[in-house]
């Protein structure tokens, strides 16, 4: 795969007051994304190559890819498929997390790119999830606590309209074709 043709659309930094190895494990370990992420556990083969996965506490998959890269304590980039039904012709995404020492603590940085011009509304979802998650990673490697939400919280209405709208157009097969 060449990570060229994905184009940066969202991205996100945090510090956190924690060591680059705490982050990393923070983010492949299964027993603590479950803390952070909305209460799913990754599922991931430790390799260049190997699967992805989220799995979310009914057991079902919601997201599902590859290691694009992988360099602990440093840089995990992965395929990011969502497996909801809705979701499922739409091009995967490129999720890449950068763990940079800072002395006492470490810059993340999540960036969020795609094959092609993905509608500000497609976005939504994750502009809104993804501060969330981060924010709830930092807190728990920083105070062994999660952040709770007791709001339900579900994808952005304009966020399903959009994707309905872009399964049925497919204007990423223009990007394909070069149009």
């Amino acid at each position: 795969m060449r990570e060229s043709k994905f184009l940066p659309k969202t991205v996100y930094v945090t510090y956190i007051a924690s060591t680059p190895e705490k982050v990393w494990e923070a983010l492949t370990s299964a027993e603590l994304t479950r803390q952070f992420f909305f209460s799913r556990t990754i599922e991931i083969e430790p390799m260049v190559g190997g699967s992805f996965a989220m799995r979310m506490p009914d057991g079902k998959f919601d997201i599902k890819g590859k290691v694009i890269e992988w360099d602990p304590p440093r840089r995990l980039s992965v395929t990011w498929g969502v497996a909801f039904e809705e979701f499922r012709e739409l091009p995967e995404s490129l999720v890449t997390y950068d763990i940079e020492p800072m002395g006492g603590s470490v810059k993340l940085t999540m960036t969020e790119a795609h094959q092609w011009d993905v509608p500000d509304a497609i976005l939504a979802g994750g502009r809104q999830g993804w501060p969330l998650v981060l924010s709830s990673l930092k807190s728990l490697l920083e105070t062994g606590k999660p952040i709770v939400v007791s709001v339900k919280m579900g994808p952005p209405k304009e966020m399903i309209e959009a994707i309905k709208e872009a399964v049925a157009t497919k204007p990423w097969r223009k990007a394909e074709a070069g149009e």
